[in-house]
């Protein structure tokens, strides 16, 4: 079952967070992610929801994504991503 994870990121350091940008992209190849949303335009519609910037990366399934997220490649990245924002991020399985 898919598996979709959901982030929430505030840029705190924009030139360092291009970094992260530019090398993420390749560590999804290897396990089978892939961008469903990446930035671009947001607009809530209930509730309010102060976003700046939502991703959603979706895998084959939840196993996938956990190698991906500690894998040696995306774990050097993901330090620059926490350096350069803030964020909250969830992982949830689609529906079959």
């Amino acid at each position: 079952m898919a598996a979709y994870f959901v982030v929430d990121v505030k840029v705190t350091d924009p030139q360092l967070y291009e970094e992260y940008r530019k090398q993420v992209g390749a560590t999804l190849q290897t396990y089978g992610g892939k961008f469903i949303v990446r930035g671009g335009q947001v607009e809530v519609i209930e509730g309010e929801w102060p976003v700046q910037r939502l991703v959603i990366l979706e895998f084959e399934d939840t196993e996938q994504f956990k190698r991906w997220y500690h894998s040696p490649e995306y774990t050097k990245i993901r330090a620059i991503r926490f350096q350069a924002s803030e964020g909250r991020a969830l992982l949830v399985q689609g529906i079959e």
